[in-house]
């Protein structure tokens, strides 16, 4: 199987992020080596492998939820188990319907085509995906003006892969076309644990149990985070220890690099401290609290504020945002008696 990339990412960081992780060998390369999103794996196991059977393209493909849950190594996966190519893009990159009438008469018999982002496709691109997805034809518009003309042509049989953080941008004819819509979920402790130690086992890493667990409840629930702590945790062992990497040399390692025991960084600290000390506990609108910690107020609702919602420290209200008892906790003051809002670690 060969892979091409018809486009860049949707950002240079999570390019450089896939980029290492193939290089390194932690994308798992099958559905037997996925660790986690266990209902999701029955599902294309069994969608999969009766494509195969009956020799025909899988059915189109949607995979939705936060970044770092593993959508494009999924992706991966679905070519490697049908044994076709690879063609990888993103919503963004795809400007006009020429562009996607490009990639999709080069498309092969049977090849998948991922579209990372696909919530930001255009509008235009979106109405000539349609008519390919359905009938695997392309409606191409030549000339303009009153000598226009449309042509339909025939493209290869394909599978789509729609990858996206945002479910409800994606328009409805466009979602109700696919065959199956997952929705990945954050990963608990246990699956979490799994993936630190076989990626400590790849980067030849001695680490133990306890060290292991440390650096997972600290992961947010996401396996890219739990990698990166991983090596930070690892180039902290190398320097301040022998190497190797117990609960101690985890604890430490985190505290050096400002994550806490909830998975807390800096930011995030920023702005529970935001809302309860200078706001009072809030509510805050979303744009004051952004200015607050200097950050874009995007950041601070897309990156920031899920987990600190799953967490429990705070809350959206029609108002803005409050903050939870546990929030004051979590940073060493006494709530208000007025604010009982309090919710458990969900991780934990």
């Amino acid at each position: 199987m060969r892979e091409e990339l018809l486009s860049p990412e949707n950002s240079v960081e999570e390019e450089a992020i896939d980029v290492e992780l193939d290089a390194l060998g932690l994308r798992p390369s099958c559905l037997g080596d996925f660790i986690g999103q266990p209902e999701l794996k029955e599902h294309l196991s069994i969608i999969l492998g009766a494509a195969k059977k009956r020799d025909q393209p899988s059915d189109h493909l949607l995979f939705a939820g936060p970044p770092g849950l593993g959508k494009t190594t999924l992706a991966n996966i679905v070519a490697r188990e049908m044994e076709v190519s690879l063609h990888t893009t993103s919503g963004p990159a795809l400007e006009r319907a020429g562009d996607l009438a490009a990639i999709l008469t080069k498309l092969e018999p049977g090849d998948v085509l991922f579209i990372d982002e696909i919530h930001r496709l255009n509008r235009a691109v979106e109405e000539v995906l349609y008519p390919a997805m359905e009938d695997f034809q392309l409606d191409i518009v030549l000339g303009k003006g009153p000598a226009a003309r449309s042509v339909r042509l025939a493209v290869s049989p394909f599978t789509l892969v729609g990858a996206t953080t945002r479910t409800g941008l994606i328009t409805g004819p466009l979602r109700d076309r696919f065959g199956l819509v997952a929705r990945m979920d954050y990963y608990n402790a246990a699956d979490l644990n799994a993936i630190i130690l076989r990626s400590a086992n790849i980067f030849e890493v001695e680490i133990d149990e306890d060290g292991s667990k440390e650096i997972a409840v600290r992961s947010r629930g996401t396996p890219r985070i739990a990698n990166r702590l991983l090596r930070r945790v690892r180039d902290y062992a190398e320097i301040k220890a022998e190497g190797a990497i117990d609960k101690e040399i985890s604890v430490d390692g985190l505290k050096l690099f400002g994550v806490d025991e909830r998975g807390l960084d800096k930011v995030d600290r920023a702005i529970l401290s935001a809302i309860c000390a200078r706001f009072k506990g809030g509510p805050v609108g979303l744009s004051t609290l952004a200015i607050s910690v200097a950050e874009p107020t995007e950041t601070v609702e897309d990156v920031y504020e899920p987990f600190l919602i799953q967490q429990g420290f705070i809350m959206r209200t029609p108002r803005g945002r409050v903050a939870t008892d546990a929030a004051w906790h979590h940073l060493g003051l006494e709530p208000p008696e007025t604010n009982s809002l309090s919710s458990p670690n969900l991780f934990s």
